[in-house]
């Protein structure tokens, strides 16, 4: 039998477990769960619920619905490295200093999943990283992580049916088949663990696709697109057209497959429990030209390139119906956003604005613009097709860009959506105030964020970073 004694040290240690297992559950409920899905050159338009014609996205049209979607969101730097280390920091490249691809992102960098660590989260990172500035193929160690715990990541990689990654150790490992499927496997599996424990989460998912080479998705996919049945978008010029339906059906072949990935992820936080205090984060690091303008890839103004997809769905902070916000929205701006929503303290480092309580319906914390940057364009090839240094300014309506040589594009993207009429230098009053107005708005924001808009090489000397005569920073061993 169990003496008086016995029972009462049971008891003692059983009061003390039920407070602290209430106190863990108290602390899980006022944190939400962060699910961030990252796609690579998936440009805004490219969807369903976006009105594009070839997209077969029903998924994610249907996590629209249910989102804050950011309508004229951007990736303000649209490149890959960069728009990934605003996204962990909350900071404009020129201040990280990731303005360029292959680069390493400061070890001492304040990143949200530092944060959420030292908040009590469980964090983990699932497949595409490229910050880390050590090689592509490149084991990382735990102290180059930026603050994530559970890792199954390659720096960058394209081949994406021959993909390897990196565990805890340094033992090289490799995804089965079409690398996004099995990543999205093992973020089913994350969450699906996770939902047993007591900490709340942050799964940072970076899948390589869409991006290129784009006939490389598994071929049930391929075979839903016939290249000669994709409809152009206005802006490409006939003498693409030919190789632009080819890219095309590959592209949304990807697209598709992803789509079927977001609904695994949404399907297991379901049935998890977990749907309504998880915070479901879809964007991409930039958009893909495609054809567009006679212009393939990224690092332009056009919105091709520069405005990517930004759904945020939480049920339990945001409700189970969807809005559009129509203020332009940054990189930079969805770390603090985060922090918002998670009730932290957005630090001191952060540049970005926090939208969560715009998004709630409250006040727009923006003044109505958001800057567009390129830096250091990749090289001649680059230049040859349109490459420059440039800064520039994308409001609900507007996009107005200027070159190291001046005034360079101003669109009205209300009724110009497919930017095809340049109005610099026209000679319209209207259009001679509105560019004198957005000239002067930009050079305020350039004025606030200390950017004297110098040649790019300028800043590439400044952090000291090594690249090749195109301008790239080599990223092989």
């Amino acid at each position: 039998m169990m003496t008086n004694t016995l029972r009462r040290c049971v008891l003692v240690w059983l009061c003390g477990w039920l407070v602290a297992a209430a106190g863990a559950a108290a602390e899980r409920g006022a944190r939400p769960n962060i699910l961030f899905v990252l796609a690579d050159q998936w440009r805004a338009q490219a969807f369903g619920f976006a009105g594009d014609p070839n997209a077969q996205t029903p998924i994610i049209d249907r996590l629209a619905g249910e989102s804050v979607n950011f309508k004229h969101a951007v990736a303000g730097m649209p490149v890959c490295s960069p728009t990934r280390a605003s996204l962990l920091t909350g900071q404009k490249p020129l201040t990280h200093g990731i303005f360029l691809n292959d680069v390493t992102l400061n070890l001492e960098a304040v990143t949200l999943a530092k944060i959420l660590q030292s908040a009590g989260y469980d964090t983990g990172a699932i497949g595409k990283w490229h910050i880390d500035g050590h090689g592509r193929s490149n084991f990382i160690p735990r102290e180059r992580r930026q603050g994530f715990d559970y890792w199954k990541v390659l720096e960058c990689t394209h081949a994406y049916n021959n993909s390897p990654y990196f565990g805890a150790t340094p033992e090289p490992l490799k995804w089965d088949g079409y690398d996004a499927f099995d990543q999205t496997k093992a973020a089913v599996e994350f969450v699906r663990t996770r939902a047993k424990g007591a900490k709340p989460f942050l799964l940072w998912l970076a899948w390589g696709p869409p991006h290129n080479p784009y006939g490389t998705a598994p071929e049930k996919y391929r075979a839903r697109f016939d290249p000669a049945k994709m409809q152009l978008r206005p802006n490409v010029p006939e003498a693409f057209a030919a190789a632009t339906r080819k890219d095309l059906a590959g592209y949304y072949a990807h697209a598709a497959a992803l789509d079927d990935a977001v609904g695994d992820l949404l399907t297991a936080l379901r049935e998890s429990g977990l749907e309504d205090n998880t915070i479901v984060v879809f964007t991409a690091d930039h958009g893909d030209m495609l054809g567009s303008h006679g212009m393939i890839r990224k690092q332009k103004p056009y919105d091709e390139s520069a405005r990517v997809p930004m759904l945020v769905r939480w049920p339990a902070g945001l409700g189970k119906k969807g809005r559009v916000l129509d203020a332009p929205i940054n990189s930079e701006d969805l770390m603090p956003t985060l922090l918002g929503f998670a009730g932290l303290k957005v630090p001191a480092s952060v540049e970005g604005l926090d939208y969560s309580d715009y998004a709630r319906g409250g006040k727009n914390p923006g003044d109505g613009a958001t800057v567009l940057t390129c830096v250091s364009p990749f090289g001649e090839f680059e230049r040859r097709v349109g490459g420059k240094e440039y800064r520039g300014i994308r409001t609900t309506r507007y996009t107005y860009v200027r070159d190291l040589n001046g005034p360079w594009l101003l669109f009205d993207n209300e009724t110009d959506p497919y930017q095809l009429k340049n109005l610099v230098g026209s000679s319209e009053p209207a259009h001679v105030k509105l560019q004198a107005e957005l000239d002067a708005w930009l050079n305020r924001k350039l004025k606030a964020n200390g950017d004297a808009f110098l040649r790019g090489p300028e800043y590439v000397a400044k952090w000291g970073y090594k690249t090749d005569p195109n301008g790239t920073v080599k990223y092989t061993p």
